[in-house]
């Protein structure tokens, strides 16, 4: 089935010498991989490689067969050309570290329209603003919500319960902290506009910790990307 849609790529992979398979989260149909063969093999094959960048937004001409194999490109374009994210070191770690996380959490073959949505807005809006120390925390913290397990906020107690996701009035062995609660409330009330000096550098570092330990509690076989630890270190 031919498909046009648009697609964020999440990760590439090289294949034996020349080719590519590129996994990407589409908005007609939930993440699909694709092969692209020889995309190596000259000059101007080689050029198309930048569109398969992490998190590059795409507009895409696909057959689709929906059997579980890799699909493959009939034509591919930038949907929304970046103007900072692949310049900016900062941004270029945050989009490194978040198609990591996206790679691990996203595993659906079907449509999520709501969450591409989410995803592109949100990426044009890093895209286009300078102040974005806390992009990642509220990106993470929002995509809990179409995954299923946003914690559930409707109760006034002073610690957070990360199996269950809950608020509790007692500290039990599973729960956060009432100074670690504390941010992750702060963290909670936060859009990308007002979020730009909400923490310094130790309350971005727990929060980071909290919201990785809290994704591994709810998804089966996550791991933590290898790009974290680089992360730290640009926002240390």
């Amino acid at each position: 089935m031919l498909v046009r849609t648009k697609a964020i790529v999440i990760s590439s992979l090289r294949y034996q010498e020349k080719s590519l398979i590129v996994k990407c989260f589409t908005a007609s149909d939930g993440v699909r991989s694709y092969y692209v063969r020889d995309a190596f093999s000259s000059k101007k094959n080689a050029q198309k490689t930048v569109y398969f960048q992490p998190l590059t937004i795409l507009e895409i001409e696909a057959v689709h067969k929906n059997k579980g194999t890799l699909e493959h490109f009939k034509e591919v374009r930038l949907a929304h050309p970046y103007h900072t994210i692949n310049k900016d070191i900062v941004k270029t770690t945050i989009a490194i570290f978040v198609s990591e996380m996206l790679h691990h959490c996203i595993k659906e073959e079907e449509k999520n329209l709501n969450l591409y949505s989410f995803l592109e807005a949100a990426l044009l809006w890093l895209d286009g603003h300078d102040n974005a120390a806390n992009f990642h925390l509220v990106l993470l913290m929002e995509i809990t919500k179409f995954l299923g397990f946003y914690p559930d906020r409707n109760s006034t107690h002073p610690f957070f319960e990360m199996t269950e996701g809950v608020f509790s009035p007692y500290h039990g062995i599973s729960c956060l902290t009432g100074e670690e609660t504390a941010l992750l409330r702060t963290l909670m009330d936060l859009k990308f506009d007002n979020s730009g000096k909400a923490f310094h550098v130790s309350e971005r570092q727990a929060l980071l910790k909290i919201l990785l330990d809290y994704y591994a509690l709810h998804l089966e076989g996550f791991r933590k990307p290898n790009s974290v630890e680089v992360l730290r270190e640009v926002f240390s």
